[in-house]
């Protein structure tokens, strides 16, 4: 037999063989849907790849997914299945099904966090608090920082939210009382990267005054990866590689940089020289109290509080301004209480906190319309009931606020941007509102996060007058986070009535 017959027969036998490959795994997608068919789903796409399809044309076209997830549960019902390939995604938007999930430790993460614990095959965020799957080993990490964000102790670092607030305060004045228009989400993502650089690792990063520091970039590189990474066959993508290859020198900067920082710290603290009150150092301490110090996954947490703990409040802080420049008479009310209770005081007191109750009720319907984290996702090992609908083990369930706040069933008239839905005497949402996530694995971060949105937009409203520019979409910007895809463009006046604040 000849060389060219030889290679003729090895050529069909691979066909042969890819031919088997692919029946069997045809065979097995079948076998997925006739398990999982039974519960309400939109059509799908194709036999193969699902709903991934029309979902990943929404993300290249920056539409919204959870839109339509919000439109297919009005069609289908509160548990509802989504298709991509061989796997099954099951979307749960009833408070029975959120109760269930989110209270108790048994659901584990599921492995979608893996994207941003390593992304690229960099690491990102690791074994860190978002992303550490293991909850034995996540419980411990907890235990050791629940101290650094505590409310007792965040009380002592308002000293550093007021001077940022104050320095993002006269980085407006530069643009006030004249025609230019102001990037409300570019200016509010300067001043969050600063103050979880000061109040969380004492660093001064200055980005509202340096264009050129290099961290807001390296956030969002990030932030756009995390994005990117949900199409499984861009590390294929020849178009995509400088992009992915920025994103990985960001993830090293990021790293690097904490690495330096936390070293410092811990050679200061060996030194005995005099070291910064903040959320590092009572990390540090910590660790040490329970011996066990593992440089990674400190690196790991230091990447996490910054993009966590930046880009979120950013964008809350962002689309609270978008809504009250879209509702003048919430604008009058929130300012009229701010002036009652900080009238003209250049630093806001922790107790003043407390008073701004409807500056609270702002914050919190900014959050239902628009949760800038929007969802979480748990593993599902064994069958379960929920709302009569049975769902299989072995599957990703996934529980989104930003569907269940816009639900009519929940909210009355759920796009209207209504804060009064949060005063004392409304009832509470029950189990329908979790922008912070719910349960053992909430949101450390969600005090400092709140602390830091007060005192910023509690100045922004004593000092400033604003108009929302014209020709803005509003639309929402799904960057792994969600924000306002314009910017949020505002004209800015300052108040004649809190002149003495700036004296």
């Amino acid at each position: 037999m000849g060389l060219w017959a030889i290679l003729g027969w090895a050529a069909l036998l691979l066909l042969a063989l890819i031919l088997i490959c692919f029946l069997l795994y045809c065979g097995y997608i079948h076998y997925i849907h006739m398990k999982y068919d039974h519960i309400p789903g939109p059509p799908r796409d194709s036999f193969i790849f699902g709903h991934s399809t029309a979902l990943l044309k929404l993300v290249n076209e920056n539409l919204l997914m959870y839109d339509y997830f919000l439109d297919w549960v009005h069609k289908y019902g509160p548990v509802m299945r989504i298709n991509g390939l061989h796997k099954v995604a099951v979307l749960v938007a009833s408070p029975e099904g959120i109760k269930e999930f989110l209270m108790s430790p048994k659901y584990l993460k599921d492995e979608f966090y893996d994207f941003f614990g390593s992304l690229f095959g960099e690491r990102l965020m690791g074994k860190g608090l978002l992303t550490d799957r293991d909850y034995d080993h996540w419980h411990k990490q907890r235990r050791i920082m629940d101290p650094a964000f505590s409310r007792t102790y965040l009380m002592g670092l308002m000293g550093p939210f007021n001077e940022k607030a104050e320095e993002l305060m006269e980085k407006l004045s530069e643009n006030s009382d004249r025609k230019c228009e102001v990037n409300m989400h570019d200016m509010f993502s300067k001043v969050t990267l600063d103050v979880i650089g000061k109040v969380g690792f004492g660093m001064e990063l200055n980005s509202l005054n340096d264009d050129q520091t290099p961290f807001p970039r390296a956030i969002s590189l990030v932030m756009k990866g995390s994005v990117e990474i949900r199409n499984p066959m861009i590390k294929y993508s020849l178009a995509k590689r400088g992009l992915i290859r920025k994103v990985q020198e960001s993830i090293r900067l990021l790293r690097q940089t904490g690495k330096e920082c936390i070293e410092r710290r811990q050679k200061q603290i060996q030194d005995g020289e005099e070291i910064p009150v903040d959320i590092l150092t009572q990390i540090l301490r910590g660790t040490a109290l329970e011996k066990d110090c593992d440089p990674e996954t400190l690196l790991d947490n230091f990447v996490t509080f910054f993009i966590a703990g930046q880009e979120t409040t950013a964008n809350q802080l962002s689309f609270a301004v978008m809504s009250l420049g879209r509702n003048p008479e919430i604008l009058k009310k929130a300012q009229a209480e701010i002036d009652e209770v900080i009238g003209s005081k250049r630093d806001i007191e922790y107790e003043d906190l407390g008073k701004l109750s409807y500056l609270s009720q702002v914050l919190k319907e900014t959050l239902r319309l628009y949760p800038t984290a929007p969802g979480t996702s748990r593993t599902l090992e064994n069958e379960i009931v929920i709302d009569e609908v049975r769902i299989p083990g072995n599957v990703t369930l996934m529980l989104n606020s930003y569907v269940m706040g816009r639900m009519e069933q929940y909210y009355k008239d759920p796009l209207m941007f209504n804060p009064d839905r949060f005063s004392p005497d409304a009832p509470k949402p029950y189990f329908t509102y979790f922008p912070f996530s719910l349960g053992p694995r909430n949101c450390i971060g969600q005090v400092f996060s709140q602390m830091e949105a007060k005192v910023v937009m509690a100045k922004f409203l004593q000092r400033y007058e604003f108009e929302l520019a014209e020709g803005q979409s509003f639309k929402i910007l799904d960057t792994g986070t969600l924000r306002p895809l314009d910017g949020v463009i505002c004209r800015l006046r300052s108040r004649t009535n809190n002149k003495k604040a700036n004296k």
